[in-house]
């Protein structure tokens, strides 16, 4: 074939590439900020799907995060490729933080509810798993929806002026093209007579 490779990947190696990258983390953020810049839309097409995509990452229901960022930007007109791009928010080196301020921002906003204890791990847990996590996913979705608010304010606020300042100077940059290999406007000289 002609992009495969010569050995393939083991389970292992993909597992460490996805959370460690290749070649590095700048590289691979600078990727994901110069395919956002070159979307062909509106700044506020691009900027809300990235702040669906960022909100959408905070909350517990990690296997939904795109799907639900894809349905969240086509109702508010957003881009779906810029929300998919936004959901990188959220990632294992992001994770584990997003996941203990949701959880403590949850509990202090519900503090009139019991404690929850984390359920302890055995035959018992995995018999009345539901039962168990429900407490917490409910504390962590509540804890989610202001922090998510937040981190798609900044977001939007980010790449709306991110993606306004790139298309003006690349509508300008195309513009100054133009003229240049414009062809010179031939003057007539009309004879009196």
């Amino acid at each position: 074939m002609l992009f495969r490779r010569r050995e393939r990947t083991t389970h292992i190696e993909r597992a460490r590439l996805w959370v460690w990258p290749r070649v590095s983390w700048r590289r691979s953020t600078l990727y994901y900020v110069k395919r956002i810049l070159r979307l062909s839309a509106t700044p506020y097409a691009i900027a809300a799907g990235c702040a669906v995509g960022a909100f959408i990452s905070f909350t517990p229901f990690i296997g939904f995060h795109i799907v639900s960022s894809i349905a969240l930007a086509w109702l508010i007109r957003g881009n779906l490729i810029a929300a998919a791009i936004g959901t990188s928010v959220g990632n294992p080196l992001t994770f584990p933080l997003i996941w203990a301020s949701t959880y403590r921002l949850g509990y202090a906003i519900l503090s009139g509810e019991p404690v929850v204890e984390p359920p302890p791990i055995g035959h018992h847990f995995l018999e009345r798993s539901i039962e168990n996590l429900s407490p917490i996913v409910k504390t962590m979705s509540v804890g989610s929806l202001p922090l998510g608010f937040l981190a798609g304010l900044v977001v939007y606020a980010i790449v709306y002026k991110s993606v306004a300042a790139y298309q003006a100077n690349r509508r300008k940059r195309l513009h100054g093209r133009r003229v240049a290999h414009r062809p010179p406007a031939k003057n007539s000289v009309h004879s009196q007579a």
